[in-house]
């Protein structure tokens, strides 16, 4: 007997689903949890099959009627409607696979698996987020290249010169994985180079003269913020490693018998185990920190957040506060005044202040030759560099005086 609109809608669930016929191997499943599933039996070759054909009411008898109708004129044509719309299914799957934000979303989780920095990763997923809108949900196959140059062009009238060009790159290295992957043919954003303005390279501010040094230390010392951040801020010129390094520093990376902070190279600009000697002036202010996060992970916690670390832009507004533009200096900026004045000194071998820097050597065999063999004068340039900021920060100046003969 054919079904009718009433007899659904009044139809209740039972113990254990049941069916409720209509006729041409149509039937209504009632769940016992209440659904009411259109299903279609059929046979291809003798062997029994099942079709979903919806769910009621959003599929309403009538429809059901005609999906079936439809589906058993496939089988009449020898063809098997179940397993169409398998392959419709997986097809859909494999597309959804292969958009630019699905495969953007895979490099990056290759990124992040083979160690790059979490701050990196964010940065990534920034110029992923840059892109979503217009070119996400697009097959990475299908994209040309101006539909990438309105995004840029867009960032490029608003003066973001930087975010067109990071956008850009990142766009080309996720193309260059999907043709690695074989989702791709070619990379189109390598077509846009040099389609929108080039930014402005800005050096970051430091302070480099000497006399202005010692009233940036002195600055420090009065310093009348957090005493979290006047430490970041004291200690910064002593080891002058990225900021990054220094506010994610944990504990357990010190070694204070030998007084040196071996730096992972998972935190690394340059993906390299990096040693630090340090200084008697770093040991006092690393004493003082230990009495104030000693007991937890980091060296400079987030406050209220034991298990993160200070804030990027802690440093920075801290030295804003004690009037110091961002034009005039910045927490990068402790590298530039080690480098500077280290160089100026014309004490140290240029390798040595450059591996203190952390700065990889071009040439990977010189590289490799070089690793340890300025050791022993890096340990003596931090403790003549911790002594020669003392002096710059009481004013004085050091005379350099000749032997007698």
């Amino acid at each position: 007997m054919a079904l009718t609109d009433i007899a659904i809608k009044t139809a209740k669930p039972r113990d254990r689903d049941y069916k409720m016929a209509d006729g041409g191997g149509l039937y209504l499943l009632v769940t016992a949890s209440g659904g009411k599933l259109w299903r279609l039996k059929f046979r291809i070759d003798g062997i029994e099959r099942k079709l979903s054909l919806g769910k009621y009411p959003a599929v309403s008898l009538g429809e059901a009627r005609k999906a079936r109708d439809t589906a058993k004129s496939s089988i009449a044509g020898g063809k098997d409607p179940a397993a169409a719309k398998r392959r419709k299914r997986i097809a859909a799957k494999l597309s959804a696979a292969t958009t630019f934000d699905a495969v953007a979303l895979e490099y990056i989780a290759k990124l992040e698996r083979e160690g790059l920095a979490p701050a990196t990763i964010s940065k990534l997923h920034w110029a992923r987020e840059w892109l979503r809108p217009v070119i996400g949900k697009r097959p990475v196959d299908q994209i040309e290249a101006h539909e990438l140059l309105v995004i840029l062009k867009k960032q490029e009238k608003a003066d973001a010169l930087e975010t067109a060009k990071r956008t850009r790159a990142f766009a080309s290295r996720v193309f260059r994985y999907a043709v690695a992957t074989a989702r791709a043919k070619a990379d189109p954003a390598s077509l846009l180079r040099g389609a929108v303005a080039a930014p402005k390279v800005k050096n970051l501010a430091a302070i480099v003269d000497p006399k202005r040094v010692g009233e940036l230390l002195r600055a420090i010392d009065t310093y009348s913020g957090a005493p979290l951040t006047k430490l970041a801020l004291q200690l910064s010129p002593h080891v002058f490693v990225r900021p990054g390094e220094l506010r994610q520093a944990e504990w357990a990376e010190f070694d204070f018998d030998t007084a040196i902070w071996r730096i992972p190279a998972a935190r690394m600009k340059k993906r390299r185990e990096h040693v630090v000697p340090l200084s008697t002036q770093a040991l006092a202010y690393l004493a003082e920190l230990r009495t104030l996060s000693g007991e937890g992970r980091f060296l400079f916690p987030a406050q209220g957040k034991p298990n993160g670390c200070m804030s990027e832009n802690t440093v920075n507004v801290a030295l804003r506060r004690m009037g110091f533009g961002a034009d005039e200096m910045t927490a990068h900026g402790f590298r530039a005044m080690a480098s500077t004045l280290l160089n100026e000194s014309g004490k140290w071998h240029p390798d040595a202040i450059e591996r203190a820097l952390a700065h990889r050597d071009s040439d990977l065999v010189r590289g490799t030759y070089h690793r340890g063999a300025h050791w022993e004068e890096r340990v003596a340039m931090a403790q003549w560099w911790g002594d020669r900021l003392d002096v710059l920060r009481s004013g004085a100046t050091i005379i350099e005086l000749k032997r007698a003969n």
